[in-house]
Parts: C-alpha cells; sequence; structure tokens
C-alpha cells in the first residue's frame, strides 16, 4: 500500500510484470491475503489435528517463496516471464501439501475442503499469469474476481466457526443465535454468487444471488449480535468486518439494476471485510495462541476504528462523491498504512518472542 497508494495519486507508472492496476489487484488478492489464509491455516490445523504444521526451517521456506513472489515481477528483464510465474504460483500448492498431511493423518475429514479451495485458488492465480505472459486474452479479470470470491466463501465459511464462537467465550451470558437454513443458505448464496460471476459476470441472476448472500448473511450477523459486544474491540472489529461483507454484497445487488457502479462495488470487499476482519484476527488470534491475555491495547482499538474509516473512504466514499477519488484513495491507504504500522508496533515484540505459558507456537 506504500507503493500503490503514492503510485496511483500521482499516476506514476509502476513498472513490474503485472503492469501497474495488475500489479495492485494481485498482490491485494494473491500476495496479502494469500498470506493471511497460510497464517490463519497453519495456526488452526495444528490446533484442530494436534500435529505439526512448518515451523522453524520449513516455516521460513515457505515464507521465502511468497516474498520471491512479490519480489521478483519488479525485475521482469532479470527473468523469463514463465519463471516469475512459477515463482508466484508455487507458493500455494505448497502450502496445500503443509496442511494435507497433517489433515489426513488426523482423518480431519471436515476440514479437508480447504486443499481443493486451495487449488481452485492457485487456478485463479494461474489465469492471471496466463494472460500477463501473453497465452490468453481476458483471464486476469477473471482469475483476480475469482481469487476475491473464493477469499469471501472463505471467511463466510469460517467467520460462521469463529465469530459466534469468539463472542460466546468473550461475553457471560450470552448465547449468539443461529438458524440451520440460514447457516446453509448464507454459504450456498455465496456459492452461487461465485458461479454467476465466473459465467455470467454484470447479468440480473449475478445482482439476485448477491441479494440473497446479503440477506441470508445479514440474517446471520443479526442472529450473532449483542450490544455488549462494543465494550470488547476484539469483537466488535469482527461483527464490523463481517458487516462490510454484507455490504459489499448489496452493492452488488444495486449495480446489477444500475444504481451503482460496477466499478465501485469491489472495495467494500476488499478494504471492509478482507481488510478489517483479518487486521482483527491477526490481534486476536496472536494473543491467543501466545498465551497473553485476550485484550486489545488501546492503540489497536484506534487501529481497527482507522481501518473501518479507510473502508469507508473506499468502499462508500467515491459513490456518494466520485469527482474526490484521488483524494480518497490518498486518505484510505494512509489510514491502512497507519493502522497497520499500529499492529506492528504492537505485535512485533509478542510474535517474535516464545508463548508467555511454555507452549509450542
Amino acid at each position: 500500500m506504500a507503493i500503490w497508494t503514492p503510485a496511483f495519486v500521482t499516476s506514476h507508472a509502476l513498472t513490474n510484470y503485472y503492469g501497474m492496476v495488475g500489479w495492485h489487484s494481485h498482490e491485494m488478492v494473491f500476495g496479502y491475503a494469500s498470506a493471511v489464509i497460510a497464517g490463519f491455516l497453519l495456526t488452526a490445523v495444528r490446533n484442530w489435528t494436534g500435529m505439526p504444521t512448518p515451523a522453524g526451517a520449513g516455516l521460513a521456506a515457505l515464507s521465502a517463496l511468497w516474498l520471491a513472489g512479490r519480489i521478483v515481477p519488479f525485475v521482469p528483464d532479470a527473468f523469463p516471464r514463465w519463471l516469475i510465474a512459477l515463482v508466484d504460483l508455487l507458493f500455494l500448492p505448497a502450502l496445500a501439501v503443509s496442511l494435507a498431511v497433517p489433515l489426513l493423518r488426523s482423518a480431519q475429514k471436515r476440514n479437508l475442503f480447504f486443499i481443493p479451495l486451495l487449488g481452485v485458488f492457485t487456478l485463479a492465480n494461474l489465469l492471471v499469469h496466463l494472460e500477463v505472459m501473453g497465452w490468453a486474452d481476458g483471464f486476469a479479470r477473471a482469475g483476480v474476481f475469482l481469487g476475491l470470491d473464493l477469499i469471501i466463501l472463505l471467511i463466510v465459511i469460517m467467520g460462521g466457526r469463529v465469530i459466534p464462537f469468539f463472542t460466546e467465550r468473550a461475553l457471560t451470558d450470552v448465547s449468539p443465535r443461529r438458524w440451520q437454513w440460514i447457516e446453509w443458505l448464507s454459504i450456498a448464496s455465496v456459492i452461487a454468487f461465485l458461479l454467476a460471476d465466473i459465467f455470467l459476470p454484470g447479468s440480473i441472476l449475478l445482482g439476485v444471488m448477491a441479494g440473497l448472500a446479503a440477506g441470508s448473511n445479514g440474517l446471520r450477523l443479526i442472529g450473532w449480535y449483542t450490544e455488549k459486544l462494543w465494550s470488547v474491540p476484539l469483537l466488535w472489529v469482527l461483527h464490523l468486518g463481517y458487516a462490510w461483507i454484507v455490504a459489499g454484497f448489496c452493492l452488488k445487488a444495486l449495480a446489477a439494476v444500475s444504481l451503482v457502479p460496477p466499478q465501485l462495488t469491489i472495495h467494500a470487499f476488499t478494504v471492509g471485510g478482507i481488510g478489517v476482519l483479518t487486521l482483527g484476527m491477526m490481534a486476536r488470534v496472536s494473543l491467543g495462541h501466545t498465551g497473553r491475555p485476550l485484550r486489545a491495547a488501546k492503540p489497536v482499538a484506534f487501529a481497527f476504528i482507522l481501518i473501518n474509516l479507510a473502508a469507508a473512504l473506499r468502499g462508500i466514499f467515491p459513490i456518494i462523491f466520485p469527482y474526490w477519488l484521488p483524494q480518497l484513495v490518498a486518505l484510505s491507504g494512509g489510514l491502512w498504512i497507519l493502522s497497520f504500522l499500529i499492529f506492528l508496533a504492537i505485535y512485533t515484540p509478542i510474535l517474535i518472542r516464545p508463548r508467555v505459558d511454555g507452549r509450542p507456537g
């Protein structure tokens, strides 16, 4: 974001393998989001199975592979295009193998769906590279949006598991309501939206599926709600992040009937849903998995406010004030950067030290 924001505002061309806009969209989906997914799954699978996931040299190698995929696109003349693509494409399959071994050994059938999901995520990434390498036309946009839709689907699936669980654990005498048909519909509608987005982009059917996803996931969120959550920043940030997913589907439905420009529907999902939820989840999980009390420091709560403001400035305000887009992008990007700098300042000392309770992690 520190590279993209000033480049966008000043119209400075970023010379790289993907092109300027292509780099931004690819890296936020297949760079940033894939790293967060990897961190979440490597931690979660260890807990689910009781078996080790990569640590030490193995984790360093996986991290180095991810980092190489971020660096080599900026030296497109130093490597052949197929090699740049290969370096970037290897990370997700390597992650899938790292997760498949403990899941298969422990017979964790419920969570095996993550492996094919990572496979489809890799396919989405491949579609981008096929166009960039000149082997296909019109594939990059399809790949980016397939990747984005898969992240939203993962958020909806895992959000349904962890947000009500965290809410129940943190608040006394609170039991989030869950209706089985809403649970199924909230996920099924997102899958239907994903398929419509692939095969019928811009169609009225896509708008109908977006409306159904907004309604079902909105009802789901209402069932989880309690006014008590506003006293716990580690909770309200997750609820607000999920609300941004609902807002994204609402905007997609409005775009289908030409009430909102389609190009202005993306960032409620990305800055809002993905940005807010990932920052909140990293803040919460980093405390829990280092054996620390589940209390957000005041600067972290402030970072949660900043990332939500960034989402509003990028995801909502351009619809109302389209002529202010460069200024809104600059403000939103600055708030994103500041919120993550606060996170790094607070959590780097936590994450580089052993767990306080002496357990592995």
